[in-house]
């Protein structure tokens, strides 16, 4: 009788187990995307640069097949990649958009009145809505636009880093 009660409450924990890690896997998950600012980019004034986001929907399936709903922005942050100790502080303001084929572009985060000497910043995030569709199309994108204080003394190489949170769909 031990047995059968200690396995069935060893099974119910693992089953348990395997919802929660499957529950926080879809509750939270990241994008990230590389932005290269180089040393001719002109002070005071907004550039773009675009990239393809690092792909994350086949953890859920893949696309339109994602089991997940009510997807937001939850974190955004831009950090140095190269130079070795490079720090924000040339930077003015920085917007961060997304999209995905058959999708309007969409303002998540951004930061004006930069004034860090930091390597990583934290980016205010924007009242985007839901985005499900951006998120479980294809080709998701990131477009940085940013403006400088003044021009750098060597290329710079960003990575913006994207979390989103949803629900599971039913």
């Amino acid at each position: 009788m031990k047995n059968i009660v200690l396995t069935a409450a060893v099974a119910s924990l693992a089953l348990v187990s395997c919802g929660t890690v499957q529950s926080l896997v879809q509750n939270t998950f990241p994008y990230t995307a590389n932005v290269l600012v180089s040393t001719g980019v002109p002070a005071d004034k907004e550039v773009s640069s675009t990239a393809t986001a690092s792909n994350v929907q086949t953890w859920f399936g893949g696309n339109n097949n994602a089991k997940i709903k009510d997807v937001r922005i939850s974190d955004a942050k831009v950090s140095v990649v190269t130079p070795s100790g490079g720090n924000l502080s040339a930077f003015k303001s920085i917007k961060v958009y997304i999209s995905s084929s058959g999708t309007g572009e969409r303002l998540v985060a951004s930061r004006t009145n930069i004034s860090t000497d930091a390597s990583s910043l934290t980016l205010d995030l924007e009242n985007s809505g839901f985005l499900d569709e951006v998120v479980k199309s294809t080709g998701v994108t990131v477009r940085t636009v940013y403006e400088l204080k003044n021009q750098t003394s060597s290329d710079m190489n960003l990575r913006i880093a994207l979390n989103f949170s949803s629900i599971p769909a039913n």
